[in-house]
């Protein structure tokens, strides 16, 4: 493949190994924030899930609990889909970026991954929303 064809004609090695150093810097971020949303929808589903089977404490009826862990689920849940559309929408955008200089750069896995985890996310809100 010529320089031509890669679409990075006018740059130098330099600046090519600059942009790709850049690229693959989105890509890590946009991985460190796909950990973070899972852990925060893992971590939501445990807890709904553990207080669900756990026997309430003596003297309290259901729906006693000072804090709702159904809500703080839902909340946990919610905050890492949050998370994950707004690091999924800056990192489209960080790649948009480097296409406007004429740079050819290949499709995001972990764009792919956090669309998946999105829907996870997604599905996991819904349990916790109609007490699955």
């Amino acid at each position: 493949m010529s320089e031509s064809d890669s679409g990075m004609a006018e740059f130098g090695m330099g600046e090519k190994l600059a942009f790709e150093r850049t690229r693959l810097a989105y890509e890590r971020t946009m991985m460190a924030w796909i950990r973070t949303a899972t852990a925060l929808i893992a971590f939501g589903f445990a807890i709904y899930k553990i207080f669900q089977m756990m026997p309430l404490a003596p003297g309290l009826k259901p729906g006693q609990h000072v804090v709702s862990p159904r809500a703080i689920a839902f909340l946990l849940a919610f905050l890492g889909d949050v998370s994950l559309l707004f690091a999924a929408f800056q990192h489209r955008a960080n790649l948009q970026r480097i296409r406007a200089l004429g740079l050819k750069v290949p499709y995001s896995l972990p764009f792919l991954l956090a669309t998946f985890l999105a829907i996870v996310g997604i599905v996991v809100l819904l349990m916790v929303l109609f007490r699955v």
